[in-house]
């Protein structure tokens, strides 16, 4: 009976050290604060945004035309060949087309005709009228009649002179002359090669290559942008290490739905012809923003399929923030949205940072 009475004891003794042990466990877990992750952030603050860009480009002539034949003929005589360098009104080439000859000789020949049938009603007319002014003299239909019939002939005069001048401009046509001054860059046709309307390709292709444009497509991002100069330098391949400077000249002031570019056009004085037409140039520009804007580091915009954002520490909290981007600088990148001077962002922004999750945030230094 002793012996149980010590066991007895000896279980409430052990049981009352463990219950006081675990209130004591529990005690340390309810006072002891919970620890909360910390990331590294930064005070978003207004910056000058510029950068050198590099725009691959291409040199156009100033003038190019695509000779063609207005009428169906026959090529009689091309004056010139590739590589000659032409002056505006040079006749080039002459087209030979009898049939059009002949109708231009035809309507001459009705000019002539209409012209003395309308001299004789108008002198017919002329006497008539000056008879019927001596009363009884001349019938009033006869006076009416030979009126008529003087207007009739001056109708049909004018309408044979009409023909001719259509006929004479078309004979015109037969010689083909240089709309401006330039370089021949294309020939192809010679000598009996039958002309028209018809054909697909130019007798010659002429181009005004004493002036480029250098045409240079800037994405969209940067067409609000201010260059830091009128001017641009470029090179080319085939004098890569020579440089040369075109004038900004205009502007296409619309978004190529294509490649979502925006043209600008350089003019660049090829006077001593160093520059061909058609050569691929790398075009050097400096652009920069009139005021100043958000930039951050490339690591602070988190990117995923329906969204492109940063993210905002408030309050301990986290905010997802959606912003566009603007110009890259490479170390940074311009951003666009619902942002103030002075926020706290995430250095390192990510997907896997939920909105409203509880941060210590760590300012670079």
């Amino acid at each position: 009976m002793k012996k149980s009475s010590i066991n007895y004891f000896c279980a409430i003794l052990v049981a009352s050290v463990l219950f006081n042990a675990c209130t004591s466990d529990n005690k340390e877990q309810q006072t002891k604060p919970v620890a909360q992750d910390s990331t590294t952030v930064f005070i978003l603050q207004k910056q000058e945004v510029n950068k050198k860009f590099s725009f691959p480009s291409e040199l156009t002539p100033l003038e190019r035309a695509e000779i063609f034949a207005k009428v169906s003929g026959y090529i009689k005589t091309v004056k010139v060949d590739i590589g000659d360098k032409v002056q505006q009104g040079q006749v080039l080439a002459i087209i030979e087309a009898p049939e059009m000859l002949s109708n231009y000789a035809q309507a001459s020949a009705d000019v002539q005709f209409a012209n003395s049938k309308y001299i004789a009603s108008l002198d017919a007319f002329t006497r008539i009228e000056n008879a019927a002014k001596v009363n009884g003299t001349v019938a009033t239909g006869e006076l009416e009649k030979s009126r008529n019939q003087m207007l009739a002939d001056k109708a049909a005069h004018e309408a044979a002179k009409a023909k001719l001048n259509a006929y004479a401009q078309l004979k015109d046509y037969l010689t083909i002359r240089s709309p401006f001054s330039g370089i021949i860059v294309q020939r192809n046709a010679d000598i009996g090669t039958l002309v028209g309307t018809a054909n697909n390709k130019p007798i010659l292709v002429i181009e005004n290559t004493a002036t480029l444009r250098l045409k240079v497509p800037v994405q969209e991002a940067y067409t609000t942008a201010i260059p830091d100069s009128s001017f641009i330098s470029f090179t080319v391949d085939a004098q890569p290490d020579k440089k040369y400077f075109a004038k900004l000249s205009r502007k296409t002031g619309a978004i190529n739905k294509d490649n979502r570019t925006e043209t600008w056009e350089f003019i660049y004085n090829n006077s001593k012809q160093e520059l061909k037409s058609g050569m691929y140039a790398n075009a050097t520009m400096k652009l920069g923003r009139s005021g100043t804007s958000f930039v951050v580091a490339p690591s602070a915009i988190a990117t995923t399929l329906e969204k492109r954002f940063v993210i905002r520490l408030k309050n301990g909290k986290t905010e997802w923030i959606d912003v566009r981007n603007g110009m890259n600088t490479g170390d940074k990148i311009e951003i666009f949205g619902n942002l103030n001077e002075g926020d706290t962002l995430l250095l390192k922004a990510t997907d896997e940072i939920k909105e409203g999750t509880k941060l210590i945030g760590k300012i670079k230094k």
